[in-house]
């Protein structure tokens, strides 16, 4: 039997993560080059048939960029993006330039830096603590995200959200109202205790964020204040529907300020109360048949399953039957809208799983957070979120909506 030779190669335990680390940007740098180069090669292509007078192309590759380096989340990665010569011209004479969406001009740091900081912030990580907890997360070669930058971002980021909290609403019309108070680990200044946060559906089917402020303890009259500023604004048509949970003081604040809007409860915050009612061993099957309810075909349906677990847990479990009984009617409102708008409107998802990391309902850090921060904070890490909300199924639909048009189990009347 041959007697092979073995060589044995330490990896020192204290560089490892760093070695890792490497390989992560050798990878991503591969991938970033690769993506920017089937760009740019899509783009020529696109426009290979556009020639001058001499037969040449008019769009074609011109050498590379200089290299710059863009901060990720793991750490700085080097760029040679692709220059392309596009002799084409506008309208108005001017050049036409090619601008890469992957690697827009002037980009430094990804967006997912950018969310970074206000996660943080949330999670209840000081303005002093920043700049360690970036190296554990980033590495100690990413450049600019010091203390001092942090500050001045969580400044233009203040600036920002005081603009476009006093922006006018006047031009502006909400479908779809998503409300929910968060709370999250910064502590805020005394009685003020939540972030009361609203999503719109636009006529066109688009999820806006229409506010964010801050409110003692999800109470009516700051509901109040919130829906009273908005329509000093502008906001003066009524939403054709507004989705929460059922304890919020939202509900009295609404009936005065736009009282033409119909309510919805959402299911997912119901559920939960319900079950919170049940033993665990129960808790399964009540789910199950709370399912049944909200994902029932037509409203006839859902009244009958709403019936079958009253009727299984009353006797046994008073106070789930009556947790669920107390809002039934509002539980049930989607059915008068548009069957494909059901995914959207049932739960206040939209607004649930944009903070589902960061928020905290039972417990904070007992260091105290500044108030306009906390609001800049959730205000930027929305904005950040909001780019990637897509439009609301069958929005061309909600035109009929806003007409007014009646909907029986989610079809039009005049075709149900």
């Amino acid at each position: 039997m041959d007697q092979g030779t073995t060589d044995t190669i330490y990896f020192p335990v204290a560089s490892s993560q760093d070695v890792l680390t490497g390989i992560l940007r050798a990878g991503a740098q591969k991938l970033l080059a690769q993506a920017i180069e089937a760009e740019v090669d899509a783009h020529i292509e696109a426009h290979k048939e556009l020639l001058d007078e001499r037969g040449h192309r008019l769009v074609v590759r011109n050498g590379h960029k200089e290299e710059r380096e863009i901060q990720t989340g793991v750490g700085p990665i080097p760029v040679c993006q692709p220059r392309v010569n596009d002799r084409r011209m506008d309208e108005h004479g001017r050049r036409m330039r090619f601008t890469s969406t992957i690697l827009p001009p002037y980009l430094r740091r990804t967006k997912s830096i950018e969310e970074l900081i206000p996660w943080l912030y949330l999670k209840g990580i000081s303005t002093g603590d920043f700049s360690e907890a970036l190296i554990s997360l980033l590495g100690s070669e990413a450049p600019g995200l010091s203390a001092s930058t942090v500050v001045r971002l969580k400044e233009v980021w203040l600036k920002d959200y005081k603009t476009w909290s006093k922006r006018s609403l006047a031009d502006r019309r909400y479908v779809y109202l998503w409300v929910d108070g968060i709370h999250f680990n910064v502590r805020l200044d005394e009685g003020r205790q939540c972030i009361l946060v609203v999503m719109g559906a636009t006529p066109e089917g688009r999820k806006e964020l229409v506010a964010v402020q801050d409110g003692l303890r999800e109470s009516e009259q700051s509901w109040r204040e919130l829906l009273l500023d908005l329509k000093a604004r502008g906001l003066k048509e009524s939403p054709k529907l507004a989705v929460g949970d059922g304890a919020l003081g939202f509900w009295a604040a609404l009936r005065k300020v736009f009282r033409k809007t119909r309510e919805q409860r959402c299911w997912v915050h119901k559920t939960a109360n319900v079950l919170n009612y049940l033993p665990k061993g129960t808790q399964g099957k009540g789910k199950g048949m709370l399912h049944d309810i909200w994902m029932a075909e037509t409203k006839a349906e859902a009244e009958r399953a709403f019936d079958l677990f009253v009727q299984t847990y009353g006797a046994k479990y008073p106070k789930a039957a009556e947790c669920l009984l107390k809002d039934r009617d509002v539980l049930l409102t989607f059915y008068d809208f548009p069957a494909e708008h059901w995914m959207h409107i049932r739960t206040t998802n939209p607004i649930e799983s944009t903070f589902a990391t960061v928020r905290l309902r039972t417990r904070r850090t007992k260091g105290c957070g500044s108030r306009m921060a906390t609001l800049t904070m959730v205000f930027r890490l929305t904005q950040c979120a909001e780019q990637h909300w897509r439009a609301l199924n069958g929005s061309s639909l909600l035109a009929d909506v806003i007409r007014g048009v009646q909907f029986v189990d989610g079809l039009r009347k005049d075709a149900a």
